[in-house]
């Protein structure tokens, strides 16, 4: 089975600050894998990395079978992400949100409607969808963040801590509609634990 994510030897230091040390990554196609660890152990830099948001001092990392260095553009069309703080546009609504998504990842024009609306049922936010966001709770704010992640079907998911600030019920449904919104995007998530270092843990299958 192909990888969906594969990095060797990964570095990253911020002056005296040594973030991440030779990490090892590999992600089947069709699986979901867990970075554990806590504050500071290097899970968010190594999303970030792969995510092409980063750029790693030493080592590879490709996404899809694409080079994260050589040719980002093509990482950030095949993937979705997630990050620690939703990053949504509080003075539209929460379907104005997803439709410019749609847009910006150049989707056929005439489904991105339907699809910003098949999110916002998945993730429990209809009710909300022609409310600007700045009156959403913290928790609708993290569902649509996903959901904006979402929006195209991408092949590969990243989640980084995507339960933050989330009631038990939201982390289910955040869980079911990360999977039946894009049943072929195996997410790499990150979690907090108690280990120094991030710990890749294979959760399961897609």
């Amino acid at each position: 089975m192909a990888d969906a994510i594969r990095a060797t030897g990964l570095s990253k230091h911020y002056k005296d600050v040594r973030a991440l040390d030779g990490v090892d990554v590999s992600v089947p196609q069709g699986t979901v894998l867990g970075l554990l660890g806590p504050n500071g152990a290097g899970k968010t830099t190594v999303v970030r990395i792969l995510a092409t948001i980063l750029r790693p001092d030493a080592g590879e990392a490709f996404v899809a079978g694409i080079d994260v260095t050589k040719d980002p553009d093509g990482v950030r069309s095949r993937i979705g992400l997630a990050g620690q703080y939703a990053a949504v546009d509080e003075n539209l609504t929460g379907r104005e949100n997803l439709l410019v998504v749609g847009r910006l990842t150049h989707q056929p024009k005439a489904s991105i409607g339907p699809r910003a609306d098949e999110l916002l049922e998945r993730l429990r936010l209809s009710d909300a969808a022609n409310r600007p966001v700045k009156t959403y709770s913290g928790g609708m704010r993290r569902r649509l963040d996903l959901a904006a992640s979402l929006v195209h079907r991408p092949p590969v998911l990243f989640l980084d801590e995507p339960t933050t600030g989330l009631d038990p019920l939201s982390q289910s449904s955040c869980g079911y509609s990360s999977r039946s919104s894009s049943p072929t995007a195996p997410p790499c998530c990150s979690r907090r634990s108690t280990s120094r270092r991030p710990i890749a843990w294979p959760i399961g299958s897609w």
